[in-house]
């Protein structure tokens, strides 16, 4: 279950990130770990909205669930894209196992994936999908916002400091 967001057209906003300081630029991820962060925690907060009304039972109410599921639609750093320096964040489902469960175990990716895509007993019912869609472009202007601001942030001590 993968969805990549790929944006194009900031090739001047690349180069002028490779000519920043140390202070911006750094293996910790600097600025833009923070702000790629937080666009994924846009898209993480529709994606659990979405999951909440897929699996609660509207017809009798009960949305007593384990909720092991949504607990576990988490955000977290990926590996850097193959054959490239750069930052990655993920909205993902962490692996747990369903508790009290007879026979083979069911686990949280494996329901998340049943729920998205559906199988030849169950209708797919996508919220990962329509998160994605519906704040893709809020998560992106929060990206470009927050890196701006701690770019602005970081060129202001820069000239207290004289550098």
């Amino acid at each position: 279950m993968k969805v990549d967001v790929k944006i194009t057209g900031v090739d001047n906003v690349l180069n002028m990130l490779r000519s920043l300081p140390p202070e911006v630029v750094s293996k910790r991820g600097g600025p833009v770990k923070a702000a790629l962060r937080k666009g994924a925690v846009v898209i993480l907060k529709q994606a659990q909205m979405n999951l909440y009304q897929v699996t609660a039972d509207v017809s009798t109410g009960d949305d007593r669930g384990t909720g092991l599921l949504l607990k576990n639609v988490i955000v977290s750093r990926g590996k850097e894209p193959i054959g490239t320096k750069g930052e990655r964040y993920l909205v993902r489902v962490r692996r747990k196992t369903y508790p009290d469960r007879q026979g083979k175990p069911v686990t949280t990716l494996k329901t998340a994936h049943l729920l998205e895509y559906g199988s030849s007993q169950q209708k797919p019912t996508p919220w990962i999908r329509p998160a994605v869609q519906m704040k893709g472009q809020q998560a992106i202007n929060t990206v470009v916002s927050e890196l701006n601001a701690s770019i602005s942030r970081i060129i202001k001590k820069l000239e207290r400091k004289g550098r």
